[in-house]
């Protein structure tokens, strides 16, 4: 099994820019594309620098979410701050989180890698903790001799 641990967690809150995914969930490439070109219409119209401008640590965060059954995906920071093109504050939850760590040379590999292995080989494999819904999140933390590095955090309850 992936490497991973639980890890409890304090209530947090994410600023975030988001879009909202049509494809079907288990459309994998559609899905991905749909991603991959939020992050690059973000990127080139200064949208993600202006979200990091007001962010109160380095981390950026890839936020999944179901919003009144709809699939929404974020770019998001934690700040105090507000912006007017922001589209939600994320509520993420005290409680316990699955957290899975990876490394990758882009952001995309990254999210997509980490993503991959919590939702495709740690949660389907937990015997005795669930994923029961509410906001997930790959988080950008940093890069390490131009490797970027970060963790999957998804919120889980015990079986």
């Amino acid at each position: 099994m992936a490497d991973y641990k639980l890890e409890e967690k304090d209530s947090f809150t994410v600023l975030g820019i988001g879009t909202e995914l049509k494809s079907h969930y288990t459309d994998y490439a559609g899905i991905n594309k749909e991603k991959s070109d939020f992050w690059q219409a973000i990127k080139q119209d200064g949208t993600l620098d202006t979200l990091k401008s007001i962010a109160a640590n380095d981390y950026i965060f890839t936020v999944n979410e179901a919003v009144n059954s709809k699939m929404m995906h974020y770019a998001g920071v934690m700040t105090e701050q507000s912006l007017p093109e922001a589209d939600r504050l994320i509520q993420f939850p005290k409680g316990e989180y699955l957290v899975v760590k990876g490394e990758a040379k882009t952001s995309e590999e990254l999210s997509n890698m980490l993503t991959g292995i919590a939702f495709g080989q740690v949660l389907p494999e937990a015997k005795d903790f669930a994923y029961v819904g509410g906001p997930n999140a790959a988080v950008e933390m940093g890069d390490r001799n131009g490797v970027l590095f970060g963790e999957m955090w998804i919120p889980v309850v015990r079986k």
